[in-house]
């Protein structure tokens, strides 16, 4: 009998120590956000992009803020930190989201995609010159290179790039400040003081950055109040919810004491991955094929040996401490 309480208080254990770690959740929340594309693309049909965004990331925000459940503190803890809440809601929802969408419609969707895809190198950047310990090291740049090979080769082997005309480079432009802008965005989050929860900050910015596409959509795009059809809502409550869960889970590994900036958005490149995968599954016209598994080959290697670098590092630098001076 107490041979089968211990192992299953070992396997308790062990399991509750899984669901907890960084690679565990960095993977929940790229699954999560590889299934928005589907939504995205339902919701399209509907309603226009930055309205669709703005009444999505509203939805998330306050579904965090209604989990939270503490609402004196969580307005205490904004009013203490308004600054960054404000201007996070302006870099990471709003310019961010009204870049995405306006560079997106000027280029072709495979070279979006590759653009977008290439995210994780162009963090690595910011956070090389935000962060002592985030340093790019040969390891490091070698690693997330292959990575994006891996998109690219992904990207081309399901849609063919197709040349738009000279405003396409105008969209290239957009996508790339696009990925710049979540590199600085992502070193808020991580350098944002302890006296705010993810939580709180996620739902907040989220709010506010909803609200403020809402507002600048109806200039721009109108207004479109229906009638919708019920798939409509069902795509709108789904990344609704992916929205607020997956944004949480980042921002809750963000500001993870050792977690690295760099190192964690290179588990993004795996959002294509899983995308492929589910497309796979869910949709009757698309098999696997050969430049996705190559590709997916690919991003598989740069995972592993940008995780062994990172444990590496890990390791000398725990040595380093241990040395007496």
């Amino acid at each position: 009998m107490f041979d089968k309480f211990l192992t299953f208080a070992v396997t308790h254990f062990n399991m509750k120590k899984l669901v907890s770690s960084t690679t565990f959740l960095a993977l929940v929340a790229t699954w999560l956000w590889s299934t928005a594309f589907v939504g995205v693309k339902i919701g399209l049909e509907y309603h226009t992009p930055l309205q669709f965004a703005g009444i999505r990331f509203f939805i998330s925000g306050i579904l965090i803020f209604i989990l939270f459940g503490n609402y004196s503190r969580f307005f205490r803890e904004i009013k203490a930190n308004l600054k960054l809440v404000l201007w996070l809601s302006l870099i990471q929802i709003f310019a961010q989201y009204a870049l995405f969408y306006s560079g997106l419609n000027l280029v072709p969707g495979a070279l979006g995609a590759m653009i977008i895809g290439s995210s994780p190198l162009f963090i690595a950047i910011v956070a090389h010159f935000a962060f002592q310990n985030d340093k790019m090291t040969s390891m490091k740049t070698f690693s997330i290179l292959i990575g994006v090979a891996g998109i690219a080769v992904i990207t081309l082997g399901r849609t063919k790039v197709e040349m738009r005309g000279e405003l396409e480079f105008l969209g290239i432009g957009l996508l790339l400040v696009n990925n710049l802008v979540a590199g600085y965005a992502n070193v808020l989050v991580s350098k944002s003081p302890k006296g705010i929860s993810p939580l709180v900050l996620s739902s907040s910015t989220l709010i506010i950055g909803g609200l403020l596409l809402s507002l600048v959509s109806i200039p721009v795009e109108g207004i479109n109040t229906g009638p919708f059809p019920s798939k409509y809502y069902i795509a709108l409550a789904w990344l609704s919810f992916l929205s607020a869960a997956a944004i949480s889970i980042w921002f809750v590994l963000l500001k993870r004491p050792g977690v690295k900036v760099s190192i964690l958005n290179v588990w993004k490149f795996m959002i294509p991955v899983s995308g492929a995968i589910l497309s796979w599954i869910i949709l009757e016209n698309e098999k696997p094929d050969l430049p996705s598994i190559i590709g997916m080959m690919g991003i598989a290697g740069s995972l592993l040996a940008l995780n062994y670098a990172n444990r590496k590092s890990m390791k000398k630098a725990e040595l380093q401490k241990a040395r007496p001076e």
